[in-house]
């Protein structure tokens, strides 16, 4: 068994390309520093993430998943980052009721200009997941 004091999380965010990335990119290039716990994938919109993707994350042993994309109004495809808001409020409510802790998934919103609003992000959602504990359910076991 894990230690679990030396335990660190491992999180997935799915980035939109022309806001959260790019919120990304700037908190890299001004040497902003945040846990190195959360691996970026990169996505044209935020609306584009299937939820399949992080039911599959999180089977797979993520211990949690940020999607982030643009401010409302701000979509570069129109209303992309609001149909992923209503997707993920969905998605969230199917976890709970089987059991996943709402912290493990988690949504918001960073513009282009925001790379200190990203750190800040990254650092409440690895702390929420590090409170949480390894996942332990729908884990597939290989």
């Amino acid at each position: 068994m894990k230690n679990i004091h030396n335990w660190e999380p491992k999180i997935v965010a799915f980035l939109c390309n022309w806001c959260s990335y790019a919120g990304a990119d700037l908190a890299g290039v001004s040497r902003t520093q945040y846990p190195p716990n959360v691996r970026v994938i990169r996505v044209p919109c935020s609306g584009r993430v299937d939820p399949f993707y992080i039911i599959k994350a999180l089977q797979n042993g993520i211990d949690g998943v940020l999607v982030s994309g643009c401010h409302p109004g701000d979509c570069h495809y129109i209303s992309g980052n609001l149909i992923a808001r209503r997707k993920f409020a969905l998605l969230k409510s199917f976890l709970e009721y089987i059991g996943i802790e709402p912290g493990r998934v988690q949504f918001s919103w960073v513009s282009a200009a925001e790379g200190g609003r990203f750190a800040q992000i990254i650092e409440k959602v690895t702390r929420e997941v590090k409170e949480l504990g390894p996942i332990r359910k729908m884990v597939k076991k290989f």
